[in-house]
């Protein structure tokens, strides 16, 4: 907290031009309506008042939760007050969630939004200066996340907990705790009857792609000697069938298969099995650590295969999964993930 306490002031004098000394802290304030309750702080800088939240998480539930005490302890000042949330690193998500709360944010990695009669300021792209390793957010773990991808799969259904459990391949207890979470996390919201819908498709898509690591899975690099990627591609895909491996192609190869997007290099190919070496040889594969074409890879979790469609007579990855996996891809990944959400990962009444 020490840090925090020290830090906010310097990056509001910064960010608003005006000397250090000028900006008066307050520690934990309670609203002038004589409320007892209290926030953070409540920093004055040049004409500005801001009522500040900090926590120690930029996750989802947590700035949801910041966000609605700024919000609050803002409109409780009798002086025009800006709610602002401060966290070390603030991820696509919850600039998203502050947008929508028309709350202020920064944080502790440089970047900032700031929004406010007479006042705008919006500084990105610094990277996350506090990344921390360990297992990733329980929602999204590789059998966790089982349940967001079919929300996403079909985000215009309200599912029951049970249907949930019996499509993802689930037990009803642990289904049970991921919806609690998701819901905590205000990415899933149930409709009248107690079904579970997604809250913001947008917003659930983006907190999975933010600690999705494609890197978990096993990757298998290889090359294949053919006159074009799609050969390789179709030829992978028949060996495949023929052994009765259960693949879907991802990546650049299933962007091109969903949405025709331009050429690609590299074929990706989730397999539930890696081929033997007899298949292999039939298919060209030899394996190489560099120059590679084709990239076989066991997922960490079968969920990868749940929503793949036969397309030009290859089964494709869903266009959800295979979204998140251009995150880690090379060549023109970005612009493909760009198309392949603008075309397809959307609820249909948007």
């Amino acid at each position: 907290m020490h840090r925090f306490e020290s830090e906010v002031p310097k990056r509001l004098a910064e960010l608003l031009a005006v000397p250090l000394h000028a900006v008066k802290v307050h520690l934990s304030p309670a609203a002038d309506r004589g409320s007892v309750a209290e926030v953070d702080l409540l920093v004055e800088a040049g004409d500005f008042r801001f009522v500040v939240e900090w926590k120690a998480s930029g996750e989802a539930a947590v700035v949801a939760m910041a966000a609605r005490i700024a919000k609050r302890f803002a409109q409780g000042f009798k002086r025009k007050s800006i709610p602002l949330v401060v966290v070390p690193y603030m991820g696509e998500v919850g600039r998203r969630l502050c947008e929508e709360a028309g709350v202020g944010w920064l944080d502790l990695s440089g970047n900032a939004h700031l929004v406010a009669p007479g006042l705008r300021v919006s500084v990105e792209g610094k990277p996350n200066q506090f990344i921390r390793s360990g297992r990733p957010r329980s929602v999204f773990a590789p059998k966790s996340a089982r349940i967001a991808r079919w929300l996403l799969v079909e985000p215009d259904r309200a599912f029951s907990q049970r249907e949930l459990s019996k499509a993802s391949g689930l037990d009803e207890g642990f289904t049970s705790r991921i919806v609690r979470q998701l819901e905590e996390q205000q990415l899933v919201s149930r409709d009248s009857g107690g079904a579970v819908k997604v809250a913001n498709f947008d917003s659930l898509l983006d907190a999975w792609r933010e600690v999705y690591d494609f890197s978990k899975h096993h990757v298998v690099r290889g090359h294949i000697a053919a006159r074009s990627s799609d050969e390789v591609l179709r030829r992978v895909s028949a060996q495949l069938k023929r052994g009765k491996v259960e693949h879907a192609a991802t990546g650049l190869a299933g962007a091109w298969l969903c949405s025709g997007f331009a050429g690609f290099r590299l074929v990706a190919i989730y397999v539930s099995d890696l081929p033997s070496q007899k298949a292999c040889e039939a298919m060209g594969f030899r394996e190489t650590e560099s120059g590679e074409n084709i990239w076989l890879v066991q997922p960490n979790d079968a969920g990868v295969f749940h929503g793949s469609s036969e397309r030009e007579g290859i089964t494709c990855a869903h266009p959800v999964q295979i979204y998140l996996d251009l995150k880690h891809h090379p060549e023109r990944s970005a612009e493909a993930a760009e198309e392949l959400r603008k075309k397809f990962l959307k609820p249909s009444h948007a």
